[in-house]
């Protein structure tokens, strides 16, 4: 069977930096973001224009639209995600399929454990950053405002709880050089591994 990874971190903590890196050693990553990215231009986008009006443009889902649509909402955003999580979710079960069933696959998911992914893996790594680090880089994306910041995080799991339920950790605060040494013995801890993390493991 192949040994599913999840792996997760709140806005701006350097998770795709870190899937970034197991794509480096060679490991398939799906990245569920890229999944929604794809869907909003593809199947997606009737059903989210047929339950937000308007948000869709030229058969595209307007993402500024949207979030506007349902940032500040959360019975509107939980109705966006019964609409795209079960999409994204056959899109994981197409890539698991090509993947070798003695090998490692990683699960790049934001929302792991917000959305109870975590019963789907194997073990779930959580990637970390001291909060100031975390505000920096947001906060110096094109568009970000302190509004949005708080916004994103109030829906996010603490980091705090996220560290507490992982099994690894990756602290991207000491720099990526730090991270991908981190990442190595994340994956040589994994070799060979036959089944389910039980408990936190400290490398």
């Amino acid at each position: 069977m192949t040994f599913v990874l999840g792996l997760t971190g709140s806005i701006g903590m350097g998770k795709s930096a870190t899937a970034a890196i197991f794509r480096e050693f060679g490991v398939p990553v799906h990245d569920a973001d890229a999944a929604v990215h794809a869907l909003y231009r593809g199947r997606a986008a009737p059903l989210i224009e047929k339950a937000f009006p308007g948000t869709v443009r030229d058969g595209i889902v307007d993402r500024a639209r949207l979030g506007a649509a349902v940032l500040d909402d959360p019975a509107r955003m939980r109705e966006l995600e019964t609409i795209v999580h079960p999409l994204v979710r056959e899109e994981e079960e197409r890539f698991l399929a090509f993947v070798s069933p003695s090998g490692l696959a990683v699960l790049d998911i934001p929302l792991l454990f917000e959305t109870g992914g975590e019963a789907r893996c194997d073990a779930v790594v959580t990637v970390t950053a001291p909060a100031s680090v975390q505000r920096q880089r947001v906060l110096a994306r094109p568009g970000m405002t302190e509004e949005k910041f708080n916004a994103i995080l109030a829906r996010q799991m603490p980091d705090a709880e996220k560290r507490a339920r992982a099994h690894f950790l990756v602290d991207t605060g000491r720099g990526f050089p730090s991270a991908e040494a981190q990442v190595r013995a994340i994956l040589a801890c994994l070799a060979g591994r036959p089944g389910r993390v039980r408990r936190r493991v400290e490398l």
